[in-house]
């Protein structure tokens, strides 16, 4: 059921051992540099702490406005193979000559004229921002309030969810990597509603997640003792990913598709922990369900479909790019009951943004990234 670990030294870090896998390298290849735009985040410090392991690329130029002008390793001392790198303001004219591919680690609306200045200067840029998610243009606007100003780079951009977009992120400079919250429902559901297993008028989807989602930064809300021994719902019936989950369950089915989501903060670090319920079409086998989703995802490095009666945790995906996937079919109600965990900072994010960049660039898709979590 569980990954293996793989060959290697294991490091401790973050309370969790790793393992890293052993890549081999030609000695006559050439690395390839990297920028990362708001790296002082926690998606930002999170691609920084990945590509430490990344045998293939060189991070070359780290941007942060509120932390300009100090060294990597004086705000994150454990980012000591960074430590020659200062945060610097993001001047486009001047980070452009420092690096060929950039992730854009960017509040939602920033991003916009940086990722078009990128891609029009012909470099590879992944945005982790929603900004390039959204192909409607009028639909952006109305969820995150502000209007796209770049129409014909959104049209280049290509949704970063590999287990089903791989072969266009191939091709593809520009890269929308997806939110966290789609990335758990999605993976958990597009079997089932590619197999047309599911009444996809009523899917409800129900989501927990640490507070990392929220991002690093100064909220009241996300307080210790706010958070703490608590444990809330949030944007009910509102959340941004809304649109993004609808968006790609519409095209894979050529219905406009509509569901119920609802967030809850969890009080714990990281990890995102989805509950999703369908009703069934017609009365399937728990068995005949299992052969479906593991035929599925057999060639997806990243994606583990457990055994009969076994559920996700998300301590078995902390700090790794894995989805774990748990299925249930409750015969009282003939209802598909599909439960996802991820870790909303790498598969949610900054790992699965590294996962892009390696299919885009032709190297190895687990370079740097397939890690197991051990939990006391």
């Amino acid at each position: 059921m569980y990954h293996t670990a793989a060959s290697g030294k294991a490091r401790h870090l973050d309370g969790l051992f790793y393992f890293p896998y052993n890549v081999v390298m030609k000695t006559n290849t050439k690395k390839i540099s990297v920028a990362i735009c708001g790296a002082s985040g926690y998606t930002g410090s999170e691609l920084l702490r990945i590509l430490t392991g990344h045998p293939l690329v060189t991070v070359t130029a780290v941007t942060s406005e509120r932390s300009a002008g100090k060294k990597v390793s004086e705000i994150f001392p454990a980012f000591l193979p960074h430590a020659r790198l200062t945060y610097e303001p993001l001047q486009k004219e001047k980070v452009i000559k420092k690096a060929d591919v950039f992730f854009l680690a960017l509040p939602h609306g920033a991003s916009q004229e940086a990722v078009n200045f990128f891609y029009e200067k012909g470099k590879r840029v992944i945005d982790l921002s929603a900004d390039y998610r959204l192909t409607n243009r009028s639909l952006y606007k109305k969820w995150y309030g502000i209007p796209h100003e770049f129409p014909s780079t959104l049209k280049e951009a290509v949704y970063g969810l590999p287990e089903m977009f791989k072969q266009t992120i191939k091709k593809a400079r520009l890269i929308a990597n997806p939110g966290c919250y789609p990335t758990g429902a999605l993976l958990g559901l597009l079997p089932a509603v590619q197999h047309e297993l599911i009444d996809v008028s009523s899917v409800i989807i129900d989501s927990k997640s640490g507070t990392s989602g929220a991002g690093r930064k100064s909220d009241v809300s996300l307080a210790f003792c706010e958070v703490n021994e608590g444990f809330k719902a949030y944007s009910v019936g509102s959340h941004r990913h809304i649109p993004e989950i609808e968006q790609v369950l519409s095209s894979v089915t050529h219905k406009n598709i509509t569901v119920n989501f609802t967030p809850h903060l969890l009080p714990v670090d990281r990890g995102i922990l989805t509950t999703m319920y369908a009703p069934l079409r017609k009365k399937i086998s728990e068995g005949k369900l299992f052969d479906i989703y593991q035929a599925s995802f057999k060639k997806e490095p990243f994606v583990t479909v457990y055994e009969k009666g076994l559920y996700p945790n998300i301590l078995n995906v902390r700090s790794t790019n894995f989805c774990h996937i748990g299925l249930k079919v409750n015969k009282r109600t003939n209802t598909l009951i599909i439960i996802t965990a991820i870790d909303n900072l790498v598969k949610g994010a900054s790992g699965q943004a590294v996962q892009n960049m390696n299919i885009m660039l032709g190297f190895e898709e687990t370079t740097g990234l397939k890690t197991v979590a051990l939990h006391p």
